[in-house]
């Protein structure tokens, strides 16, 4: 399996990769849903403010994380946001989830990211290295309608601290439907 940082050539293949994924454990739906917002955040979002990070196999893209920045109104701590992941229905199981993130956080961390946060299945993520937090310490952006999936981690494996102040995501995740 090749871990790599992906670019802006492989939208497609990111797009494709995200509906079949979700299209297969949630229904055709969530996957339209889900790849059209993986389109969207390649679209745009400002290639400064994004790492998309790929697992691949014989030149077929597998396994996709997208990170986005995540901004802090009257905070400068760096910190991205982790969403959406994927990895194909048939490699799933194999680690290539946990190899793949591990490989983004990685990069991150060599480009000075401090804080990286992401809302789904804390047992999954906390394989990783995610613990769950409150609000009370991260404003989410939106309303969030599964609070205990709000998960970070510091890159530098402190503990994360409060952050008094409002957030902000990508314009292509700032919609309620996916909080």
């Amino acid at each position: 399996m090749k871990y790599s940082i992906l670019d802006l050539t492989q939208q497609d293949e990111i797009q494709d990769l995200f509906r079949a994924t979700f299209g297969d454990s949630e229904g055709a739906q969530e996957g339209e849903m889900i790849g059209e917002l993986a389109n969207q955040l390649v679209v745009t979002t400002d290639s400064d403010e994004m790492v998309i990070v790929g697992a691949s196999q014989d030149d077929v893209l597998l396994g996709c994380v997208i990170f986005t920045k995540f901004h802090f109104k009257d905070n400068h701590t760096n910190a991205y946001l982790l969403s959406p992941a994927a990895v194909a229905t048939a490699t799933q199981g194999q680690g290539v989830g946990q190899k793949l993130i591990q490989f983004g956080l990685d990069t991150l961390k060599a480009q000075g990211v401090e804080l990286v946060l992401t809302y789904g299945d804390p047992s999954f993520y906390s394989k990783v290295g995610f613990t769950q937090i409150s609000e009370a310490l991260v404003k989410a952006p939106l309303v969030l309608s599964y609070p205990h999936g709000w998960l970070a981690q510091m890159l530098d494996g402190s503990a994360v601290p409060a952050i008094d102040s409002e957030t902000a995501c990508a314009p292509a995740l700032n919609e309620q439907k996916y909080w």
